[in-house]
């Protein structure tokens, strides 16, 4: 029996704001909306120049008892999960814009969907990203968007009213030829045969350019307050994992200001092709990190190009970032920045010999929809744009809308950033935590979305940590790291069951014998899975195989949203 499903869409012309119901269309407009036993599809063939404001198809559906809707968060920070009718889908607190720290309540808006999707008010309402899956026991029926070139797609779910509704985020897209604006699949079945299902239809023509990335990245330690001195250190001290390991990343500091990228910096002082080919010398790939969209308000990319920034409604350039006192969205619309950031990819990879480039920040590109484009198609033309400058080379997303980046990237980070302590900041309830720095949601966002591992990209799950010492950063108060050994190893399992990128952020010189050990063991885990997963209250349980045998993992108070 067909579904039926109802067009809900709102459009202006020179006439002005026009809200319509039904596939008949108006004299702005027709449409073409076509059905399979698996698959939709709507055509809108515009008669005149239209700008969209909404698209929704409105079905009735039946969710079954103690049904599981996944929600999949904007970007590869946001919190993901399965909920059930009982619980609630939680924005930012309403009290937010009282909040005393500011760095962390912008970058809790601005990393975010705040800006332009409201948050259901009530239990049992909830909203998916690009795909979404409903869970009866072991039984899966998915859904996902085969395309988000166009607008991104969303998928709202009400439980409890029965009602299912497939979104288009069509703000600010402008038309006047025909587009195909959904193209949506769904697929009943097990869960290997559902994602397995939806993917090799996806991405059927996508190359494999990497199976497993095991390695270091300098971010967890240092922070910015890195040195060629303690880099080359460092890749000493991975030495001792011999061929456990395949990559070595540097993360940022090496620049003098972000978006100044190709600028001397003292820390450097030989340039970044010394760095490269002693990584080179040691068997492994070298990596290193960019933000290639943002631009440090201090940098001398945002002096000299002001020109060359986003700007907001009131003219002035709009902040993507409260990291490194700030920082702006490069204008990709601009010929000058584009050569730009083809310049930079083209010195990182063939000047300096880098292979993976680990890309940050990216939802900078998208923030708001302009030029008569929606925030799917920015970001989806800003991802070609970078597959285009790293060519066969890797690019691992972070900060990232991921729809897009199922098809452009390599690898892709699937969480927010651990902490260095284990125990969640005051902030991260009051905020949240659905983008901010978490371990426990890093953790839990590796659980559900384990599925799009070696299917869309690598998942990258964040980092895990070994180390006893404190902190070495020069010139710095040592801070310890604040995890129990369980902890370490609750994060450090849940990472090798959830990725395909696992990097420690420690100095691995100096590990003992027992800890390497342990680290040999979790870079040698690929054939560990998970099973099935499921809250129980505020109690995560993870069923998963480790060399063969089938265990249980059940930690408390994961999710914090």
């Amino acid at each position: 029996m067909e579904d039926n499903y109802t067009l809900f869409l709102v459009y202006k012309n020179a006439a002005g704001v026009t809200e319509t119901g039904g596939f008949d269309g108006t004299e702005s407009y027709s449409t073409e909306f076509s059905q399979t036993d698996n698959s939709i599809k709507l055509k809108l063939i515009p008669n005149e120049k239209i700008e969209l404001i909404s698209l929704r198809l409105v079905r009735d559906f039946d969710y079954g008892e103690n049904a599981a809707y996944f929600s999949n968060g904007y970007q590869s920070w946001t919190t993901s999960r399965e909920y059930k009718k009982d619980d609630k889908l939680k924005g930012n607190c309403a009290l937010i814009k009282y909040f005393p720290v500011k760095s962390a309540k912008e970058l809790a808006f601005a990393s975010g969907d705040y800006f332009f999707n409201k948050y259901p008010a009530r239990k049992g309402e909830f909203r998916s990203y690009t795909y979404t899956y409903i869970r009866n026991g072991e039984n899966y029926r998915l859904f996902g968007s085969l395309s988000e070139a166009e607008a991104f797609t969303f998928f709202e779910s009400d439980i409890n009213g029965g009602k299912l509704t497939i979104c288009k985020d069509v703000e600010g897209a402008v038309y006047d030829s025909p587009v195909t604006l959904c193209d949506i699949v769904f697929y009943g079945g097990s869960e290997d045969f559902v994602f397995d299902s939806y993917f090799d239809l996806m991405l059927k023509d996508k190359p494999r350019r990497a199976e497993r990335l095991t390695g270091y990245t300098s971010w967890y330690n240092y922070f910015q307050k890195i040195t060629e001195e303690i880099i080359l250190r460092d890749l000493e001290g991975l030495a001792r994992v011999k061929n456990g390991a395949n990559i070595f990343q540097i993360d940022d500091g090496y620049e003098p200001f972000v978006g100044d990228w190709l600028d001397p910096c003292d820390k450097f002082p030989r340039g970044m092709k010394p760095i490269a080919d002693a990584i080179h010398e040691k068997g492994y790939l070298a990596g290193i990190w960019l933000a290639p969209f943002s631009a440090q308000k201090t940098s001398r990319v945002a002096k000299e190009h002001p020109d060359w920034l986003v700007k907001g409604k009131n003219g002035k350039p709009v902040t993507n970032s409260v990291a490194w006192g700030g920082a702006y969205s490069l204008n990709l619309d601009i010929p000058e920045v584009v050569e730009y950031i083809r310049k930079v990819f083209h010195d990182v990879f063939q000047v300096w010999g880098f292979d993976m480039v680990k890309l940050d920040f990216l939802y900078g590109a998208c923030m708001f929809p302009r030029g008569g484009k929606s925030r799917g198609k920015l970001i989806t033309e800003a991802y070609r744009l970078l597959r285009e400058c790293a060519g066969e080379k890797l690019i691992l997303g972070c900060g990232a809308p991921l729809g897009p980046a199922f098809v452009y990237f390599d690898a892709c980070r699937i969480s927010c950033d651990v902490d260095v302590q284990y125990k969640p900041r005051f902030y991260n309830k009051i905020l949240v935590a659905r983008e901010i720095i978490c371990t426990q949601n890093a953790m839990n966002n590796g659980v559900f979305r384990r599925q799009l591992d070696g299917r869309a990209f690598l998942n990258d799950p964040d980092v895990f940590f070994l180390r006893d010492v404190k902190r070495q950063i020069p010139g710095d108060k040592n801070k310890p790291l604040s995890y129990t050994e369980e902890q370490k190893k609750t994060l450090a399992k849940i990472n090798s069951l959830a990725g395909s990128v696992l990097f420690v952020s420690d100095d691995i010189g100096q590990y003992s014998e027992e800890t390497l050990a342990k680290l040999k063991s979790i870079y040698d885990s690929k054939n560990d899975k998970i099973i099935s997963a499921g809250y129980e209250g505020d109690v995560l349980n993870i069923v998963y195989t480790e060399s063969g045998e089938r265990k249980t993992l059940s930690v408390k108070n994961l999710c914090l949203s």
